[in-house]
Parts: C-alpha cells; structure tokens; sequence
C-alpha cells in the first residue's frame, strides 16, 4: 500500500491508549510511506502528535450525542479523507458504526462486514494487547512491539528532585473507589519510602489533590505534583523514579511501560489478565477488597 492514506481510531482512555502505541508503532512499519491519520479525542492528541507516528490527528473522534454538528463534522472529514485502510483499535459500537461514514474502505475491526474481521471468539478474554496484535495480524501485520514510549521528551529539571524518588500514584476512575488503595495507607507507604531516603512524588490530577493532601498529613515530606504534570512529564519522571505504585489506572500504564519498576495494585473491580499495565519490570498485587491489603504487604513487594 505505497502512499495509501490510512486511519487509526482510537479514542481513549489513557491505559488504553498506551498501550496501544504497541499496535502503532507496527501500523506506521507496516505502512512506512503512507500518510496515517488517527482519529482520538482531545486528552490524547497533544500526546499522539508526539509519538511520531501520525501525520494527522484529528480529536474530534467522540462527538456528543446530542451535538449533531459534531457528528456532522466527523462524516465530512471521513468521507473527504477517501481512506483507503481503516484499522480500527478503538472496536466499541461507536468506532464500528464509524465504518458507514467511510464509504468502501478496507476496515480492520469488528465491524458488521467489514474487510478484514477480528474473528476469534475469545478475542474479549484477551489482554488488550494480546487482542490488537492478533488483530493486526489478521490484517497482514505480522509483527506487534510492546508498547512503546521511546518518542517522549520532557525537561524534568524543572522540577529539582533528588536522585532518589519514588511514584506514587493514589487516584483512579472516581465513579469506582473500589480500585483504590486507602489514601492513609499511601501516606504511610510514603513515610517508610522517605525513612529509606526515596522522596514520595504524588501524582495525580483535580480532586486527586484531596488524596494528596492526605498522604502528606501522614507524611509531611511527601511532595504533590498534582495537577503539575502532563502525559509526557509522567513519561520522563517515570524513566528516573527508583519505583512506581499506584492503582489500576492511566499514569501506572505510563510508568510501566517507561521501564520504570512498577506495583500496580488490584481489586476484584478489574481483571489484571485483561488490561494490566505491560512493561518491562511490571509486578501485580491483587487483593478483592484493597481496604485490606496491608501495608507490610505492599512494602515488602518493593524489594528494597
């Protein structure tokens, strides 16, 4: 497909979306000399723009329901496009339905009819990556790396850490509390980080400096970078840290997959073997109800 025009749908959210550089990066390889778009929304298209691998990003991918004129923008773009390959990563009813604003277009999804079908039937037991690889691989991309962040650069001096720090990341989804770990049990995992010389850095962003102010009440060291960082930061910071830990949530993909040594914890809300951040020196510690996960638990799987 020598100077094919491509597209990419993906929308979100930012585990997700990260882990989907893997899949990206194997699009722009397979198709070195076309010209890719990806459609996203707008947390995501500073960071798309960044990766490289896009020579347009549209992030107007998720019009309101009640907004036909965002709809109508969507159709207008994706007809005059005149795509001639859609691989759809996104593969929700949504991005599916897409496939009628495209006009004929060879289609990488689930989508009724399409060119080139996702078939396996399990394809929703799958870890996220595992499924869009073997996706690709169904649309002749053979080849799918681990998600890749090599493409981020950030000054990080500007924020004067020491060489030793640690990530702590307390937040998650706030319609599910359920994924998080107590933020008093963070601030007390902060204060044993900060007796063993590594300085806790809170991330996190809005009503997550809440989660922060308490930690810092059991551990007044502890440093809150709350609403001081975007995707890119994290990304950086995250190569230095000595450690990361955090809930089932975005900034933990982040780090993972930045090679940064990384505890994710779970609950019984999320299934590790479906959507668990990938990386290099990744370690799950899952527990139903993370109320009871103990702190000498969490510490002692840090191996410091």
């Amino acid at each position: 497909m020598t100077g094919a025009r491509i597209l990419v749908i993906k929308l979100g959210a930012l585990g997700d979306f990260v882990l989907a550089t893997g899949p990206f990066a194997a699009i722009r390889q397979h198709h070195a000399d076309a010209e890719i778009t990806l459609l996203t929304t707008p947390p995501f298209a500073a960071m798309a723009r960044q990766t490289g691998f896009f020579d347009h990003v549209w992030d107007f991918g998720r019009p309101q329901k009640a907004r036909l004129r965002g709809y109508l923008k969507l159709y207008t773009h994706l007809r005059k496009a005149r795509f001639d390959r859609v691989y759809d990563l996104q593969t929700s009813d949504r991005s599916s339905f897409y496939r009628h604003f495209t006009g004929k277009v060879e289609w990488s999804g689930i989508a009724r009819g399409c060119s080139h079908p996702h078939r396996n039937p399990d394809r929703d037991s799958m870890h996220t990556l595992d499924r869009q690889a073997e996706q690709l691989r169904d649309a002749g991309i053979m080849s799918t790396p681990p998600p890749d962040l090599d493409w981020a650069a950030a000054d990080i001096g500007r924020y004067n850490l020491p060489e030793s720090y640690a990530l702590l990341v307390p937040g998650g989804s706030a319609h599910r509390p359920a994924k998080r770990w107590p933020a008093a049990n963070y601030g007390r995992l902060a204060q044993a980080l900060w007796e063993q010389g590594i300085l806790p850095v809170v991330l996190g962003a809005g009503a997550e400096q809440a989660l922060a102010d308490q930690i810092e009440e059991v551990c007044p060291d502890a440093v809150s970078f709350v609403d001081r960082t975007d995707f890119t930061d994290i990304i950086c910071l995250a190569r230095d840290a000595r450690l990361a830990i955090g809930n089932d949530t975005g900034p933990m993909h982040l780090a993972a997959a930045a090679g940064c040594p990384s505890l994710v914890l779970f609950s019984a809300e999320s299934t590790p073997a479906l959507c668990a951040p990938r990386g290099q020196n990744v370690t799950i510690l899952q527990q139903n109800d993370l109320a009871n996960l103990s702190i000498d638990i969490v510490f002692a799987q840090l191996n410091l």
